[in-house]
C-alpha cells in the first residue's frame, strides 16, 4: 500500500470511529468509547483476575459467571476486530426516600430492552454507513468481560467496589457492547483514578469488599437480596439490611465521583411509582400484583416470595 493510501484508509478509519461513537450519543448514551481486538495486556491481566475470583467461590451461586466463551470475543462474533462500549446513565433526579430502598439502577424501564433497542439503532447506522461490517450487540447477559472492554475503551477505570467509574458520569451508569468485523480507531484504556480512597470498602456494613476490586458476593447486600434463592437471608447479611430489599448502592453512594454527577430525567429512568410508595402492605399482595408492578423492569428477577422474604428480614432488624 501506498504512502497515500495508508492516509486516507486511516483517515477513513478515523472519521468513521468518530462517527459511530457520535451516533451512539446521539441514540441517548452519556458515554462512548472504542477498543481494538485483542485489546492491550491489562485485558489478559483481568481474565487472570476473573480466574482468581472463580477458583476462590466469590461468585457464590452465580454460575453462568464460569462461562468459558467469556474470555474469547471471537465466540461471540467469528471475525471479531473492534469493540464499541457504551455507558447508559440510570441517575434520575426524583429521590425515593421510602423506608424500602431499592437500587437506583432498577428503578426506572428494564436497562437490558433499554440499551438494546438503543444499540439496535445503532446497528442499523452501521448498516448504513459500514455495510461490508457484521455486528453483534451484547447487554450484560452475554459472556463478555464487560467493564475490562469498558476500561479498554476508555469509558472509565474499575473501581475498588468493582464497578466502572467515569470522571464525568461517576459510576451510576450500565453497560451496552456492540462487537464488529471492521478494523477502528481505538481510544486510549482509562487509567485508575481511585488512588488511596478507600471509602467504599470502609463503607459496607458487612465488608463484602474484602480487598480493594474484590467482591465476596456471599457477604454483598445486593447478592443476597436479588440472588439468593434460600428461604432465609443470613444472619450477619439480615442485620445490615438497613431497609435494602433489593440491591444496594451504599459503595456507590459513598464514592466522591458520584458526588455531583449529571441526571439522565428521561421516561426510561423515572422511578415507578408504586417503588416509592413501597411499605409493608406489600406484603399481602398477591403473586399477579407483584407480576404487573415488576414487569417491564430489571426487578422481576426477584420473585414475590423473595421481595416478602426481604421486607420481613427487614422489620425483624428495624
Amino acid at each position: 500500500m501506498h504512502n497515500e493510501e495508508m492516509i486516507n484508509t486511516i483517515k477513513d478509519k478515523t472519521e468513521i470511529s468518530k462517527k459511530l461513537k457520535e451516533r451512539a450519543i446521539y441514540e441517548g448514551f452519556s458515554l462512548a468509547g472504542i477498543a481494538s481486538i485483542p485489546g492491550s495486556s491489562r485485558l489478559k491481566l483481568r481474565t487472570n483476575a476473573l480466574e482468581r475470583w472463580l477458583s476462590n467461590n466469590h461468585h457464590a451461586e452465580m454460575k453462568w459467571m464460569e462461562a468459558e466463551r467469556r474470555k474469547n470475543v471471537n465466540s461471540l462474533l467469528e471475525g471479531a476486530k473492534s469493540i464499541l462500549s457504551v455507558g447508559f446513565t440510570y441517575i434520575n433526579s426524583q429521590k425515593n426516600n421510602n423506608r424500602f430502598k431499592i437500587g437506583k439502577f432498577s428503578q426506572g424501564e428494564d436497562y437490558h430492552k433499554v440499551i438494546y433497542k438503543k444499540l439496535k439503532n445503532v446497528g442499523k447506522w452501521i448498516n448504513l454507513e459500514i455495510p461490508d461490517c457484521k455486528w453483534k450487540i451484547c447487554v450484560d447477559t452475554s459472556p463478555l468481560l464487560e467493564k475490562a472492554w469498558a476500561e479498554e475503551s476508555g469509558l472509565g477505570w474499575i473501581g475498588k467496589n468493582s464497578n466502572l467509574i467515569s470522571k464525568k458520569n461517576g459510576s451510576w451508569f450500565t453497560l451496552g457492547f456492540i462487537i464488529l468485523t471492521k478494523d477502528l480507531i481505538p481510544d486510549k484504556p482509562h487509567q485508575s483514578l481511585c488512588g488511596k480512597c478507600d471509602l467504599c470498602i470502609e463503607s459496607c456494613p458487612t465488608k463484602a469488599i474484602i480487598e480493594p476490586f474484590v467482591i465476596q458476593s456471599d457477604l454483598c447486600i445486593a447478592y443476597h437480596t436479588i440472588e439468593n434463592r434460600e428461604k432465609t437471608i443470613p444472619k450477619k447479611i439480615e442485620e445490615n439490611l438497613n431497609g435494602w430489599v433489593a440491591g444496594c448502592d451504599i459503595c456507590q453512594d459513598v464514592c466522591p465521583w458520584n458526588k455531583s454527577v449529571p441526571y439522565n430525567n428521561t421516561f426510561e429512568t423515572t422511578p415507578k411509582k408504586w417503588i416509592k410508595n413501597l411499605g409493608i402492605d406489600s406484603l399481602n399482595w398477591d403473586d399477579k400484583t407483584w407480576e404487573d408492578n415488576l414487569k417491564g423492569t430489571t426487578l422481576k428477577r426477584i420473585k414475590p416470595w423473595m421481595w416478602k422474604r426481604n421486607i420481613r428480614a427487614n422489620l425483624r432488624n428495624n
